[in-house]
């Protein structure tokens, strides 16, 4: 994604992270958007984050939580992560600033993402049991490559805007509804994905109790059945609302949630930091037949393992 201006604020501090300069040890905030998306062009939206962001009090920064263990290298540079996986839509738009810097935009960043279906299963790893009762992965017969679906890359544009297309994530036993993130400097898009460069900030989305509650009573979510984790239960999310990866959600028509959802967050980041993905949150003993710190299932031959830090 590409702006419509020029960024004429970019610090040296900003100028160094974004093309690889000095780490320094450091962490991410997130602060939610104050209003939801207006429906007019992409150009005039980013503009609209950026001044939202711009204005806004920068949050102090904290410190960043598990990648789990479903993440995998090599996602691919793109908008629409979903390849046709089934479930309610969900277009995803996130601003990227820099928290040590007036939270002025990170233009380049690369914001990474991933998240399991609407049946709780992550591609890569698509025998690892959801808990509860769910059909097999293979019984959604969609044509989504089972190594890449439900993961991507895009890179933020001059107001540090990024803007994904997906599916409402489905849930798994013992977490509640989420979806992971990562923000990359310092590197570049190759080969259709992204490489090189640092980590700043490895985080995680979080969505709230009575919206993804009236989403899993929707089909395809519907056919998974078992105990749902609340907000207020789950190893990871600690309550701190948008600061700790809350978004904010609004409905494409309020009276049929299966129309979708846009959810919104800005990502305060330090861009001089370099985060390994072990983190915090975690914990506790899933199930009997529920996915635990390493997945049950099989990664693809040619991706390197997976962190195994805590639950995904």
């Amino acid at each position: 994604m590409t702006g419509n201006h020029k960024d004429t604020t970019l610090s040296r501090r900003r100028a160094l992270a974004v093309t690889g300069g000095t780490v320094a040890a450091g962490g991410l905030a997130m602060a939610g958007l104050q209003s939801a998306f207006a429906d007019t062009a992409d150009t005039t939206a980013d503009a609209t984050d950026s001044a939202t962001s711009a204005s806004g009090e920068c949050m102090t920064l904290m410190t960043s939580v598990t990648e789990g263990p479903y993440y995998l290298d090599g996602a691919l540079v793109r908008k629409d992560i979903t390849e046709g996986k089934a479930g309610v839509p969900l277009t995803l738009r996130l601003t990227v600033v820099d928290a040590t810097d007036g939270c002025t935009p990170v233009s380049g960043a690369a914001v990474e993402i991933w998240h399991c279906d609407a049946w709780g299963y992550y591609s890569g790893y698509t025998t690892a049991n959801p808990g509860g009762s769910a059909p097999a992965e293979s019984e959604e017969g969609d044509s989504a490559n089972d190594q890449t679906y439900l993961r991507g890359y895009q890179i933020a544009n001059a107001n540090g805007v990024v803007k994904f297309e997906t599916i409402f994530p489905g849930w798994y036993t013992p977490r509640t509804c989420h979806i992971h993130v990562k923000v990359h400097t310092g590197g570049e898009k190759e080969d259709g994905t992204y490489e090189g460069g640092k980590v700043n900030y490895t985080g995680q989305l979080f969505f709230a109790d009575d919206i993804a509650e009236e989403i899993f009573t929707l089909d395809p979510y519907a056919k998974h059945t078992g105990s749902y984790t609340v907000l207020a239960d789950d190893m990871v999310y600690d309550g701190g609302g948008a600061a700790s990866g809350l978004l904010t959600l609004k409905a494409v028509h309020k009276k049929d949630p299966s129309k979708g959802y846009k959810g919104s967050l800005t990502l305060g980041v330090d861009p001089d930091a370099e985060n390994t993905g072990a983190g915090s949150g975690g914990g506790g003993t899933p199930p009997s037949g529920a996915p635990s710190d390493a997945p049950t299932g099989t990664p693809p031959g040619d991706s390197p393992s997976p962190s195994a830090s805590a639950s995904s």
